[in-house]
C-alpha cells in the first residue's frame, strides 16, 4: 500500500513535471517543438512524426491489391512496396539552370504552385545524388495528419490512389528566395517519388542496424544470425510476390511458394511486410532514440525523442487514429486483435490488448526518460517493450497451429501461421535452438504435418529466457464471449518470469519519480538563486495573516 501510494503521488506530480519538461524542450531549433501535435494512439509525440505515421496507407494500398488475387494486382502491391506512396514525398524537377541549382543546399526551402497556383513549398533534397539538369524537392509536411502533405503519388498512380492536388504543376517557376526564378518541367505521375518505403525498412537493416555505430543491435542481430541474411524480410515478400523461394543463406527458415497459390502468397506478403519489415524497424528506432541520448541532460534529447515517437507511429500508423480504437494495418491491430483470440484484453468489451496498454505505458515513460537524459533507465525501458512486442507474434502461431492441426486449416491459415513464424523464429532460436527447429518443422511453408501440442510446448520452454509468462500470453479461446478455451490450449502454468503488469508499473513509476526529483532539484536551485537575488520565493505578506506564493 505504501509503494502504490508512492507512486500515485509521483504520479500526481508528474502532471506538472509534464508542463515543464515540455516548456524546456521548446527551444530547440532543428525540431521545432510545440503543444499542437495530434496523439497517435493515445501517445502524444513531442515532435512532427505525420509523414513517418503514415506508412500505413502504403501497407494498407499493398493488403487491398494482394487480396484482389492477380497477378496484375500482385505486380502493383510489389511496386507501392518497393516505391511507396505516401510517406517522404519528392519531386524530381528537371530545369536548364544548372548553375541556379547547384547553389541550393540540402534543406533549402523552394516556392513553387500547384495547378490552382497555390503555393507548394519542398526543401531540396539529396542534391548530392541529384543528375545534373534536376533538383529534387521533397515536399513540406505539416502537424495535422489528415492533412499532412498535398501530393501522394509514387507507385499509386498505378493503382488509382494517387493525390496530386498538391503537387508542383507539371511547367512552372520555383523561387529559393535567391537569384530569382527557375522554370521547370515534370510528369506529375511518373517524376514524384518516395524517400520512405516498406522495402527499404528491411534493406537498411545492414546499414542501420547492423554495422553502424554502436550496432548490432540486439534484436537484428538475432533475426541475421538465423536467416543468414541482414534483408531477410526482403527476401520473404518478394519470394511470395513472385512465387518463388527464399534461399536464406543460413539455410534456416527458409520458404518455397511456389507450393501456394494466391490465397497463401497473399498471407505471406500482407503479414510479412508489417509484422517482418515494419517491425525490426520500430525496434531500430528506439535503439536509435537510445544511441544518441545525451545523459543527465534535460534540453539537449530532441533527436532521441523524435526517433522515439517514430518508432512509435510505425508501430501504430494513422488508421488508429488519436486514440487507439479505429482499425489499423499494423503491430497495433495485431496485439488488439490477438488479445481478443488469447483472452489478454483488459476492457470489458474485450476489445482492447493488454499488450497495447503496457506498450503506451512504456512509450511514455521512454519518452519523458529521455527529455530527461535517464538513458540508462530509458534503455532499460526499451528492453521491456521490445519483450512485450514478441507477444502477439507468438498468439498468433500458436493460434495458427491450433486451426492447421485441428480445425482442417486450409492454404490460407496455413500460410497465416508461416508467416507469423517467420516473424518470431529468429527470437526464439537465440534462447532455444531445438524449440525454433520444432516450431519451424511444424510451422513452414510445405510443412506435411503440424503439431499443435508440440508447437505450443516448444513456445512455453522459452519463455522464461524471453522475459515473458504464460499469463501474458493467455489461452487460445474457442468461445471468446463466455472465456472458453479450446481443448489442451489453454494458459500453461508457471512458465516464465514475465512481464507482469506489476514489472510495468515499476519501471513506470520509478521513471515519474525519476524526473520528479530532477525537477526538484531544479526547483530548489531556482529557489536559491532567487534569495541570492533578494527575491525569495516564499516572501512575507504586507498583510501578517497571509503569504503570497509566487
Amino acid at each position: 500500500m505504501v509503494r502504490f501510494m508512492s507512486c500515485a503521488i509521483a504520479a500526481l506530480a508528474a502532471t506538472s513535471v509534464g508542463a515543464t519538461t515540455k516548456s524546456l524542450r521548446s527551444t530547440n531549433k532543428d525540431q521545432k517543438r510545440n503543444l499542437s501535435y495530434e496523439y497517435i494512439a493515445g501517445y502524444l509525440p513531442n515532435s512532427s512524426v505525420t509523414d513517418h505515421n503514415a506508412i500505413d496507407l502504403d501497407q494498407q494500398v499493398i493488403v487491398a491489391q494482394v487480396a484482389k488475387k492477380t497477378d496484375s494486382a500482385f505486380a502493383l502491391a510489389k511496386a507501392v512496396y518497393e516505391d511507396g506512396g505516401h510517406s517522404k514525398s519528392y519531386a524530381k524537377l528537371k530545369t536548364d539552370n544548372t548553375a541556379y541549382v547547384s547553389g541550393l543546399a540540402d534543406g533549402t526551402l523552394v516556392t513553387g504552385s500547384d495547378d490552382n497556383d497555390n503555393d507548394v513549398v519542398g526543401k531540396v533534397y539529396k542534391s548530392s545524388d541529384t543528375p545534373t539538369g534536376e533538383i529534387w524537392l521533397q515536399y513540406q509536411t505539416n502537424d495535422v495528419q489528415a492533412s499532412y502533405v498535398g501530393c501522394q503519388v509514387g507507385a499509386l498512380s498505378g493503382t488509382g490512389d494517387a493525390n496530386y492536388d498538391g503537387c508542383f504543376k507539371e511547367d512552372g517557376e520555383l523561387n529559393a528566395g535567391t537569384g530569382g526564378a527557375v522554370e521547370y518541367t515534370y510528369v506529375k505521375a511518373d517524376d514524384n517519388h518516395n524517400g520512405r518505403t516498406i522495402q527499404g525498412f528491411s534493406t537498411a537493416v545492414q546499414s542501420k542496424m547492423l554495422s553502424c555505430t554502436n550496432c548490432p543491435y540486439r534484436d537484428a542481430k538475432f533475426f541475421h544470425d538465423y536467416y543468414g541474411d541482414a534483408a531477410y524480410a526482403d527476401k520473404w515478400v518478394q519470394a511470395a510476390l513472385s512465387g518463388g523461394r527464399t534461399d536464406y543463406t543460413s539455410g534456416r527458415g527458409n520458404a518455397d511458394f511456389s507450393t501456394y497459390g494466391f490465397d497463401g502468397r497473399a498471407e505471406c506478403v500482407k503479414k510479412g511486410t508489417a509484422y517482418m519489415n515494419i517491425f525490426m524497424y520500430v525496434v531500430r528506432e528506439f535503439e536509435d532514440a537510445l544511441d544518441d541520448c545525451k545523459s543527465n541532460c534535460i534540453n539537449c534529447n530532441d533527436d532521441p525523442v523524435h526517433a522515439w515517437d517514430e518508432g512509435v507511429a510505425f508501430y501504430s500508423g494513422t488508421l488508429e487514429g488519436t486514440t487507439g480504437d479505429s482499425s489499423g494495418q499494423l503491430l497495433h491491430q495485431l496485439a488488439d486483435k490477438r488479445c481478443q483470440n488469447f483472452g489478454t484484453c483488459y476492457d470489458e468489451e474485450k476489445t482492447k490488448s493488454t499488450v497495447n496498454k503496457q506498450l503506451l505505458d512504456l512509450f511514455n515513460t521512454g519518452q519523458d526518460q529521455l527529455l530527461a537524459g535517464r538513458c540508462n533507465e530509458a534503455r532499460e525501458t526499451k528492453e521491456k517493450l521490445v519483450d512485450i512486442m514478441y507477444i502477439p507474434l507468438i498468439q498468433g502461431t500458436i493460434r495458427y497451429a491450433y486451426k492447421v492441426d485441428k480445425l482442417q486449416g486450409a492454404e490460407k491459415e496455413k500460410a497465416e501461421g508461416a508467416v507469423f513464424a517467420a516473424a518470431v523464429l529468429p527470437r526464439i532460436h537465440a534462447v532455444n535452438a531445438d524449440a525454433a527447429d520444432t516450431i519451424y518443422q511444424s510451422m513452414r511453408v510445405g510443412a506435411s504435418s503440424t503439431d499443435f501440442k508440440k508447437v505450443k510446448e516448444a513456445f512455453e520452454s522459452t519463455y522464461d529466457e524471453l522475459n515473458l509468462s504464460c499469463s501474458d500470453i493467455g489461452g487460445l479461446l474457442e468461445n471468446e464471449a463466455d472465456g472458453l478455451y479450446y481443448a489442451h490450449a489453454g494458459p500453461c502454468k508457471s512458465k516464465g518470469k514475465g512481464v507482469s503488469r506489476g514489472a510495468v508499473a515499476g519501471i513506470v513509476c520509478g521513471s515519474i519519480g525519476g524526473v520528479v526529483a530532477i525537477v526538484a532539484v531544479g526547483y530548489m536551485m531556482h529557489m536559491r538563486s532567487r534569495e541570492k537575488q533578494g527575491k525569495p520565493i516564499f516572501a512575507p505578506s504586507e498583510n501578517p495573516e497571509q503569504t503570497t506564493v509566487y
